[in-house]
């Protein structure tokens, strides 16, 4: 997700597990635990295909953020000695802020290699687009009432918790909405007797009503879009070329083969000048593909 959404969560998160006890410290050192780990794009990777594949690997890791908690707890029981004895709850305050940033990721279609190293297969639920304003403003709203209740800290940490619960709510229907429009996909695909290898359904822009489907098949590949407003349960995919006969003698070159494995198959191939170019389906549309 953005960098915002996750300054946000990270801070609702802080504020649910340690604000009721230490004040509005909590929400702050939940706002840089849930940013830190997109701190890996200052990395200088060696290549654009490197940085692509490798942004949400080892610092997107429920393994090596365990780790970075003790330190992250030490750190923030040494700026804050009068509250030093929270610290089982500095602990859970820590992991939960980066727990629930790799997991909101991993929602998205980008891919996050949650178990790096021991397994360093990206997870891409896709069920929400990277920026969802209905995911967020919550958050905003849970914060925003912390801020403004100062004399009555209890009522803002209670609508904070209430709005968090409200995001939660709103990721756990976007797994449903996903579904849903997959089942439709599966069904127009084979009412339209289209043969393809693998379907993938991803969340609109902004939104969770609107999903975009891409379907694979041996030379082409099919895109269509659904609404859950639809009257009905039609998609019109389009047949698009891929000239994968491009790949032939480089499909061991680590470039291709890197990309071929992070899109999960779900890739395009083209002829720009001299230029072979790889797009993955997943990000982007028509045209504008990363």
């Amino acid at each position: 997700m953005d960098s915002v959404t996750q300054i946000a969560l990270g801070a609702a998160v802080g504020e649910a597990v340690l604000g009721h006890r230490v004040g509005r410290k909590a929400a702050l050192w939940g706002a840089v635990c849930g940013t830190l780990p997109d701190l890996d794009v200052l990395v200088p990777f060696a290549d654009p295909v490197a940085a692509f594949t490798y942004h949400r690997s080892f610092s997107h890791s429920l393994v090596m953020l365990a780790l970075l908690t003790p330190l992250m707890v030490w750190l923030i029981r040494r700026f804050h000695p009068a509250d030093a004895h929270h610290r089982t709850g500095w602990y859970l305050l820590v992991y939960l802020a980066f727990a629930t940033h790799v997991l909101l990721d991993s929602s998205t279609i980008y891919g996050t290699q949650i178990f790096w190293p021991l397994d360093n297969t990206p997870m891409t639920w896709g069920s929400l687009f990277i920026i969802d304003p209905l995911f967020t403003l919550p958050l905003f709203a849970g914060l925003a009432a912390v801020i403004l209740a100062r004399r009555n800290p209890l009522r803002g940490y209670r609508v904070n918790a209430a709005m968090l619960t409200l995001s939660t709510l709103y990721l756990a229907w976007s797994f449903g909405a996903k579904f849903h429009a997959q089942g439709v996909a599966r069904e127009a695909l084979a009412e339209q007797d289209i043969a393809h290898r693998k379907l993938v359904t991803l969340a609109a822009p902004f939104n969770t009503v609107l999903w975009r489907f891409v379907a694979m098949g041996d030379s082409a590949y099919y895109s269509g879009w659904y609404s859950l407003l639809d009257g009905d349960r039609q998609v019109a995919f389009t047949r698009h070329e891929s000239r994968t006969e491009l790949l032939e003698g480089i499909d061991d070159h680590w470039p291709v083969a890197r990309l071929r494995w992070f899109t999960k198959g779900f890739y395009g191939v083209s002829q720009e000048g001299d230029e072979v170019v790889i797009s993955d389906l997943r990000m982007g549309v028509e045209g504008a593909y990363v």
